[in-house]
């Protein structure tokens, strides 16, 4: 990039959103002012994972600055239940209150990119449209492959009219951005196989604050306050709970274990699926439910686990891939991660992890009772921080800003093209 490009961000999710793609998003805006670029990102309220406006947000259009960008907020579709085409209301709903202001903006800041993040890609003809107005390069960021997710885990039905137009609308939009960015290899060969150009598409794994998650960190504290004995083995799952995590794993493997002493399972997030955890939570004496700890507690909180659990259905395996991994790798505690061994997950993982097969609870019940009599690996240990080391913050975000913001450029070095990282 030249000394300072005028760059326009357009996605649902956005900082101070701690889980997903909002916490990526933010970061990346945040590191763009940083560096001196003219930042604007157009994006809804934080809602995510829980689904609701959090405080002291609300649910209608504001203007604030945020870690030196200009964020325009637009409402949103939410309801209690997100769950069914109410999953599909919420990003059409965002996509219809910001695409007149997305349009303003563009054309009045005549930004040199727009930046689109999926989820969700429902905003893109706008902002193609706009970019176009104005001679912008494009650049989609692909968390997620939410058309095909939403029929992969039941949101949409499982194909029909709906799945073949939804497709459809997908090829046609990924084909027209200047570049594409994506987290896994799986993903980018999905991408490619909608029609997008090979040599636009780079993938740049999301990253972990090895700063903020260290191995070995003292959870002695931690435990005390939420009352947790220090003979207590504790299996963590810290994240969004909802369905393509595949958290009803968790409250099922908890109930093959109930009678089992001394293993705790400890489930802290929020999401479409808390009031299920929470209703199990009530009947199991081994599952406890937590809201989200703090974030400046973040690495400590991970390193109170003795074992973190990774579940996933089979059908969103290689539709995204978990940002909640970064962490449980930089705290070098054991994982146990529901996948099947030809997925990108598990190639990632290679050896580093233990995996059980997706949707087996049985299996995963019996993974933990093991991991709880048995000492940990050192050389698996080794193995998991060399992968969070893979995933450090710095290079991380570096690489995403080499990757989409370069574009083939005359002025572009002469290795500035796809990353496989």
């Amino acid at each position: 990039m030249t000394s300072s490009e005028n760059i326009v961000i357009y996605g649902i999710n956005y900082a101070p959103e701690i889980a997903g793609v909002g916490r990526y998003s933010g970061e990346i805006g945040a590191h763009l002012a940083a560096e001196g670029h003219r930042v604007c990102v157009v994006t809804a309220p934080p809602h995510y994972p829980g689904w609701r406006v959090q405080k002291p947000h609300r649910n209608g259009w504001a203007r604030e600055v945020l870690a030196g960008a200009d964020l325009y907020r637009c409402p949103l579709y939410l309801s209690e239940q997100m769950k069914g085409v109410r999953r599909l209301l919420a990003p059409l709903s965002f996509a219809a209150s910001s695409a007149p202001v997305a349009l303003w903006t563009i054309l009045r800041r005549r930004p040199s990119v727009v930046l689109v993040v999926e989820p969700t890609l429902f905003v893109a003809p706008v902002a193609l449209l706009a970019a176009r107005l104005v001679g912008a390069r494009t650049v989609l960021h692909v968390q997620d492959l939410e058309v095909e997710a939403a029929f992969a885990v039941g949101h949409l039905g499982r194909g029909g009219l709906l799945a073949r137009v939804a497709g459809a609308y997908d090829r046609a939009m990924v084909r027209r951005f200047s570049r594409i960015v994506t987290i896994s290899n799986r993903m980018a060969e999905k991408i490619i196989d909608k029609g997008a150009d090979a040599s636009k598409v780079a993938i740049v794994r999301n990253w972990v604050d090895l700063d903020q998650v260290r191995p070995d960190q003292d959870a002695g504290a931690y435990r005390r306050e939420l009352g947790i004995s220090a003979g207590t083995y504790v299996a963590l799952y810290s994240g969004n709970l909802g369905a393509k995590q595949g958290v009803r794993l968790i409250w099922e493997a908890a109930e093959h274990l109930r009678d089992r002493p001394g293993i705790l399972f400890l489930v802290a997030g929020d999401g479409p699926m808390r009031s299920e955890l929470a209703q199990a939570a009530a009947r199991l004496p081994n599952l406890r439910l937590l809201d989200f700890q703090p974030e400046h507690r973040f690495g400590e909180f991970l390193s109170m686990a003795d074992v973190h659990l990774l579940p996933q259905e089979r059908e969103a395996a290689d539709l995204l891939l978990p940002s909640k991994l970064g962490g449980m790798l930089a705290s070098a505690k054991p994982i146990i991660v529901t996948a099947d061994p030809d997925t990108e997950l598990a190639d990632f993982l290679g050896t580093s992890c233990k995996l059980t097969p997706p949707g087996d609870s049985a299996a995963l019940a019996a993974s933990v009772s093991q991991a709880a009599e048995s000492d940990p690996d050192p050389v698996l240990r080794a193995e998991r921080l060399t992968l969070a080391g893979q995933l450090a913050k710095t290079s991380g975000i570096a690489q995403f800003v080499k990757a989409a913001l370069f574009l083939q450029r005359a002025d572009a070095p002469s290795d500035a093209r796809p990353i496989a990282a």
